[in-house]
């Protein structure tokens, strides 16, 4: 049991490190909140189609690794090297901060079309291939049978930060439209990412 948990909160933490890195979506989703517009719908799509990649990444990339015990090794030194950009280019941020998340701009005008933006801004981004289903897949292998534990954990962080982005909009948007904010964000992703990519690295 404590290892499962401890297995959870591993892929809740790198599923949120991954997430809250300042995007288009992001940008998205909390200015719907601020205008409570299509809220709900553009959060479930948001947490749903993560947790799809997420399946598609614990399910493809874990197979592989049962039927091709060297891949662990490759996925590794892989895995690794990718986290430990991802951690520098965070890092970088932090020194050199940018303007803040802004969710200013037009309304959106309708249900169908906040979904239909949603739903582009997700599948069509390809860093989402990239890091969602092969970098957390690349992880969750390394964790044997307990890799649908942790695919489980970074869903959970999905869900929490794209309704506390959505539905907590009056409160984070004028937290997130700060320089600083994202600079302590950047900060623990930076952590977060070099810490994981020098394990996997070490370990294959």
């Amino acid at each position: 049991m404590n290892q499962a948990l401890t297995t959870v909160a591993a892929g809740f933490g790198t599923g949120l490190s991954l997430i809250v890195a300042i995007g288009a979506q992001n940008a998205f989703v909390l200015r719907q909140g601020a205008r409570r517009d299509a809220v709900l719908a553009v959060v479930g799509i948001c947490a749903l189609s993560d947790a799809v990649l997420i399946a598609l990444g614990v399910g493809g990339v874990g197979a592989l690794v049962v039927a091709w015990p060297g891949a662990l090794r490759a996925v590794g030194l892989v895995g690794g090297a990718f986290l430990l950009c991802y951690g520098a280019l965070a890092a970088r941020r932090v020194l050199r901060p940018g303007t803040g998340l802004r969710t200013e701009g037009e309304a959106v005008g309708s249900r169908r079309r906040a979904v239909l933006t949603c739903l582009a801004m997700t599948w069509l981004n390809p860093h989402v291939y990239l890091d969602t289903v092969f970098l957390l897949g690349s992880l969750a292998a390394g964790r044997g049978s307990l890799r649908w534990t942790f695919g489980l954990g970074a869903a959970l962080a999905s869900v929490c930060w794209f309704a506390a982005l959505g539905f907590g909009a009056r409160l984070l948007g004028r937290f997130l439209a700060r320089p600083a904010a994202w600079r302590v964000l950047d900060g623990l992703v930076a952590v977060t990412m070099l810490a994981l990519g020098a394990t996997l690295v070490a370990g294959a």
